[in-house]
């Protein structure tokens, strides 16, 4: 059976966690992007039926394929960081809510 880690890291001023060379979004507490972490490991154990799946590869490219529904791989979170960080409420990201995005660039 394959097996999936999800490693937990420093990125980009903040935390995330990644699969292979592949990092999720940036979290600004240790702890929030271990949380992250272990809620997509329990997802990867969710299994009834087949799902189509979207990834990126770690050379920035999408795949669309089908996972069977009875074949789950064994999943593990690995975190060698010290867990001095704390999370506050607005650490984690709001799956109800579109990104806010900003224009900084020149006025038309």
């Amino acid at each position: 059976m394959a097996k999936v880690v999800y490693e937990v890291v420093e990125h980009d001023g903040g935390y995330a966690y990644k699969v292979g060379d592949v990092f999720s979004e940036t979290y600004a507490t240790h702890e929030a992007a271990h949380l992250a972490a272990e809620e997509a490991a329990q997802r990867q154990q969710l299994g009834d039926r087949d799902e189509m799946i979207e990834y990126q590869d770690s050379q920035g490219r999408w795949h669309n394929e089908v996972a069977p529904g009875d074949r789950r791989p064994d999943t593990e979170v690995k975190d060698d960081l010290d867990a001095e960080d704390t999370a506050d409420e607005e650490d984690y990201p709001n799956p109800n809510r579109a990104p806010f995005i900003t224009n900084d660039g020149p006025e038309r």
